[in-house]
């Protein structure tokens, strides 16, 4: 049986600085990220805030899903979070 893996988008504020990553472990990341783990685009943007994620069941599903966000517009991107949080709430405390 596969472990699921995730594609997120973080935000540093609603309709900020953007960032989108993939994992096998989504709790475990987020936490990296809000406590610095970690140098790199994140760090430096701080973009600490979960506000959209999707689960796969196949890790390869998940970077062509991360790959096909990566390539889209910021509009797409900003309409595709305010889809599912409009109030852009930091997802992550809902997971724990």
């Amino acid at each position: 049986m596969e472990q699921q893996s995730y594609v997120y988008i973080l935000t540093n504020k609603p309709n900020g600085t953007l960032y989108i990553g993939v994992t096998a472990s989504l709790v475990k990341r987020i936490y990296e990220h809000k406590n610095n783990v970690f140098d790199g685009f994140s760090k430096k943007y701080n973009t600490k805030q979960l506000v959209y994620f999707e689960v796969y069941d196949d890790i390869y599903q998940a970077i062509t899903r991360e790959k096909q966000l990566k390539k889209w517009n910021r509009d797409w991107k900003i309409k595709l979070i305010d889809k599912s949080n409009p109030r852009w709430v930091d997802l992550y405390y809902g997971l724990l």
